[in-house]
């Protein structure tokens, strides 16, 4: 009998040339694939809730796949963890309904964008938050990221890739928190623009220079150009952080796991 498995994971994306498979690259998905087929004993395809570029990371990110093997749903993160590097690990894993389709099912994702603030850089923050050498204004990209919660055309903030059917999204909350030097930018919607997180980091960064005015943000997206809002800031401060289904799996998403540090 086939079932649906979805699993929690957690990963470090430095290594790796993003979630989605690509021939010859080393990815977060060929990975997972590779071990699940080993474990189950027949070829696995899995399906990501999104497609992290390279170099992003995930505190909390949910796939899927089906298959007919016998290994208790509980068991598969003790059992496949050790055919896994270190950077990934299945932290829970739960039956899913048939239908069930990690990007599809998902109802909305919060990412953060980590931003160390210091003349000085640290090298255990290397890869893991953007080295800012400037001074950074928390209150005035406090005000500027106010400006995208709501339900906006957002292709001022997208790069091109991916194509989508619209580039209408809805942004739920949008919240700066420093804390010493690290300044933590926290965007929840109910999807993503290809570089879309990056974009609006940048966005904020170039509010807090003064090369736009929060206030001009509106108009920013209302223009559509993406020439005009602030560049797509580096990969290794971007971590998918939380992410909302129904069901099962919404509730082995949301689980706080003690050995999971926010």
């Amino acid at each position: 009998m086939e079932r649906n498995i979805a699993l929690r994971l957690r990963y470090i994306g430095t290594r790796y040339h993003g979630w989605q498979v690509q021939k010859n690259l080393d990815t977060v998905c060929g990975t997972m694939e590779h071990a699940l087929t080993k474990l189950c004993g027949h070829s696995v395809k899995v399906t990501g809730c999104g497609r992290t570029d390279a170099g992003v990371h995930a505190r909390r990110y949910c796939a899927n796949f089906k298959t007919t093997c016998s290994i208790p749903v509980d068991r598969f993160p003790l059992a496949l963890n050790p055919l896994l590097p270190p950077d990934i690990s299945v932290m829970s894993a739960c039956e899913a309904e048939p239908d069930f389709n990690a990007i599809l099912s998902c109802e909305k994702k919060e990412y953060i964008y980590k931003l160390f603030n210091s003349r000085l850089r640290d090298p255990f923050y290397a890869d893991r938050a953007c080295f800012y050498p400037a001074p950074l204004k928390a209150d005035v990209m406090q005000k500027a990221a106010s400006y995208f919660v709501g339900t906006h055309d957002f292709a001022a903030v997208r790069s091109v890739g991916t194509e989508t059917k619209t580039t209408v999204r809805t942004v739920y909350w949008y919240d700066v928190e420093r804390t010493g030097d690290i300044l933590t930018l926290r965007v929840c919607a109910d999807g993503f623009l290809y570089n879309m997180v990056r974009a609006m980091a940048g966005t904020l960064v170039y509010a807090s220079e003064g090369k736009l005015k929060p206030e001009d943000i509106p108009m920013l997206l209302e223009k559509r150009d993406r020439r005009m809002t602030g560049p797509t800031m580096p990969p290794g401060g971007l971590y998918m952080n939380r992410l909302w289904y129904s069901g099962p799996v919404g509730d082995m998403m949301q689980a706080e796991l003690p050995w999971e540090s926010e």
